[in-house]
């Protein structure tokens, strides 16, 4: 996978994307990640980006002509330019896959007011935000979503089921996990961890797995792929007064 990443801050992205599995991803070559300083692409000799909105207003606007050159001198025949800011669609797992399975991403940094409207009209496929609350620029969303769907590139994890069983690849977080020691200072872990009855132990974690949803991200289960005995422990689980925590 390709990403491209047009920025203002370009050293802000030193440290999270050299370390740990991104790193690995971009030795082995499975992720090729470059960044661009939004300012190489403006003209004059003070590198402006940025300007008054017309009809005023508190605040500035990145200029259409730097980010529109900077991604035509970047993107090929089918580039995906996502634009990162608090109105666009809000990040989930679903649409992490839908991205993972793309060429080539473009992400285009926020700042200040946001973008100049054609920016979003004329030039951008999608525009993603990271959740509902504004950040100072788009360069953390950016990390995130190089992050995320860095795990999803084949071969990046050495176990290929990892992914499949994180948090939110089936709609519902993910169950509780233990190691030894089996006993720590008193607290034990469940008795069904320890009986090596594998059916048993992978029906513990998906009720687990529906116990927490509910307790915790009820939102979830709405849009969860559950079978019917998923649906009948939930009810169970509903009409029991004492939900575990």
């Amino acid at each position: 996978m390709k990403i491209d990443v047009l920025t203002l801050f370009p050293a802000m992205f030193a440290g999270p994307l050299d370390e740990s599995i991104i790193k690995r991803a971009r030795e082995a070559g499975r992720l090729e990640l470059t960044l661009h300083n939004l300012r190489d692409y403006a003209h004059d000799r003070h590198k402006t980006v940025d300007d008054r909105p017309f009809g005023g207003g508190p605040g500035m606007l990145l200029k259409p002509e730097p980010i529109f050159e900077a991604v035509e001198s970047l993107a090929r025949e089918n580039t995906r330019v996502i634009l990162l800011s608090p109105a666009g669609r809000r990040f989930d797992q679903a649409i992490a896959r839908e991205l993972a399975l793309q060429e080539h991403l473009l992400m285009v940094c926020g700042h200040y007011e946001g973008f100049d409207e054609r920016v979003r009209q004329y030039l951008a496929t999608d525009e993603i935000s990271i959740g509902d609350y504004v950040l100072s620029g788009g360069e953390i969303a950016a990390m995130v979503l190089v992050d995320v769907l860095t795990r999803l590139i084949p071969g990046v994890l050495g176990d290929a089921a990892a992914t499949v069983k994180d948090s939110h690849s089936d709609g519902l977080l993910e169950h509780p996990h233990y190691t030894r020691p089996a006993e720590y200072r008193g607290h034990g872990i469940p008795d069904i961890l320890l009986s090596g009855h594998h059916a048993k132990q992978e029906e513990w974690r998906r009720q687990q797995s529906l116990v927490r949803t509910l307790t915790r991200r009820p939102d979830l289960l709405d849009k969860a792929n559950l079978s019917e005995a998923d649906l009948t422990f939930l009810e169970n689980l509903k009409s029991d007064k004492d939900l575990p925590n």
